[in-house]
């Protein structure tokens, strides 16, 4: 296997609701997809919003489920002050606060936000881990 994320799908309850509110964080949604699925793009992957119980379905596993996933979404940043600016623009569309945002012992700043269906998005500045200009994350070898 080639070592490589092409997609992220999240498992939404309301498609309409989700497509907003990831639009007005700044991701377009593609013509692609229609009314079932949206998909956007996210640097050199895409993000795609699923009906909840259509991706179960898809999967092959029960739909129900609450509390924490076993998964974080990161959304890194140049600059240190642009944590909290990330987040509050998320708690503006519509999503909620799951950790302040705080000097890391690691070093950098992190906090994290939900979305609408409790998805969680760390938003974090790492001083370790540059970002190119287009915004491609560099891990040190």
């Amino acid at each position: 296997m080639e070592p490589r994320v092409s997609l992220i799908t999240i498992g939404v309850g309301d498609l309409a609701r989700s497509k907003a509110f990831y639009t007005k964080l700044g991701f377009t949604a593609s013509s692609v997809g229609g009314a079932e699925v949206v998909f956007m793009q996210a640097g050199a992957v895409a993000l795609c919003l699923f009906p909840r119980e259509s991706l179960a379905c898809d999967a092959d596993v029960p739909a129900e489920g609450s509390g924490f996933r076993g998964i974080a979404i990161a959304h890194n940043v140049r600059e240190k002050d642009e944590v909290d600016a990330v987040i509050a623009e998320a708690v503006a569309a519509g999503g909620s606060i799951a950790k302040a945002a705080h000097d890391a012992t690691w070093g950098g700043r992190s906090g994290y936000f939900a979305d609408p269906d409790g998805h969680l998005w760390e938003v974090a500045w790492n001083p370790f881990f540059p970002l190119s200009p287009e915004g491609a994350l560099s891990v040190p070898p």
